[in-house]
């Protein structure tokens, strides 16, 4: 694709209104002091104004933050205009106890959900076990959802495959199911090479799903480095070596971030996607500065 006709180019341009097709969202984790709430509402304020489809508040691993989320999900609804999706998992609950949580989302104006399995409650590298008497998997979870109201339910995808499955194959029969059982959306994990999504939404392609798949976009450092591959997602040798050597420099390090992340973002632009989920990490300055890459400007509509 030359130069004059890639679609990033004319993100601004008469020849494609690119700003207006493309549409994001964002993607919190509840506040555990009162300094980190302050960080997390200065940065909802921040990227508010660029009018995101969604943004989703996550549920710690073992159900930790259930009573945060739901805090931080309420506070949504009653003080911005802004549509929240909360995150919901089987870990360390009954089914009446999840249940519980659906309904008190509901009740309190919340109509998306992101259902998860998550991860086992004794850390990362566990053998994940459902809870007795709880849900067993993502699947059970949505049926169990939609069994008590009608909620938009957007699900997890893995460019790289989820670590617990045995094959490729079988984490898109996994997607498969989750979509049968009512998933509108997935969003993915996080990833680096953009050819593993590529690859990824092929393969999901040719088994017929059609449902949207959106990637999962992270700003690079080396916090999230140390997750990464806990998650499934794999750091290539040419990607990691632009931050070498800035592990006291934080400030080069954020330069090199957003600037490797603008990249990214706009390479999947010319390949034909428009809707983005970025994991803020409760920190909105980057993000911000890609959305403003990609056209996007506050009290502007974005496509959907």
């Amino acid at each position: 694709m030359s130069g004059d006709t890639r679609k990033s180019r004319h993100i601004e341009g008469k020849e494609l209104s690119v700003s207006k097709e493309l549409s994001v969202s964002f993607e919190f984790f509840p506040p555990k002091t009162e300094k980190m709430e302050a960080t997390l509402w200065d940065s909802i304020h921040r990227l508010a104004p660029l009018n995101p489809n969604f943004v989703s508040v996550t549920y710690g691993a073992g159900g930790s933050t259930r009573e945060r989320t739901h805090a931080t999900v309420a506070r949504l609804i009653k003080e911005t205009s802004l549509k929240p999706a909360a995150h919901l998992t089987c870990v360390g609950a009954s089914k009446e106890s999840i249940d519980d949580v659906v309904r008190g989302y509901w009740e309190v104006g919340v109509r998306h959900v992101v259902a998860l399995r998550g991860d086992s409650a004794e850390g990362a590298g566990k053998r994940y076990e459902a809870y007795p008497g709880g849900y067993e998997s993502s699947v059970e979870l949505i049926k169990g959802i939609k069994r008590l109201y009608d909620f938009d339910i957007s699900v997890s995808a893995y460019p790289e495959k989820h670590p617990d499955s045995p094959s490729e194959s079988a984490d898109i029969d996994m997607l498969q199911a989750k979509v049968d059982a009512g998933a509108n959306r997935a969003i993915t994990q996080f990833f680096f090479d953009n050819d593993h999504f590529y690859r990824y939404l092929d393969r999901v392609r040719a088994r017929g799903i059609d449902v949207p798949i959106i990637p999962g976009i992270v700003p690079f450092n080396h916090q999230v480095a140390k997750f990464a591959s806990a998650c499934g997602a794999t750091v290539p040798d040419w990607f990691g070596k632009r931050f070498e050597g800035l592990e006291n420099d934080p400030e080069t390090m954020k330069l090199v971030s957003a600037a490797t992340a603008v990249e990214q973002v706009l390479d999947l632009v010319d390949h034909g996607i428009t809707n983005f989920h970025f994991y803020t990490l409760n920190r909105a300055d980057l993000v911000y500065a890609i959305c403003h890459m990609l056209g996007m400007r506050p009290g502007v509509v974005q496509g959907n």
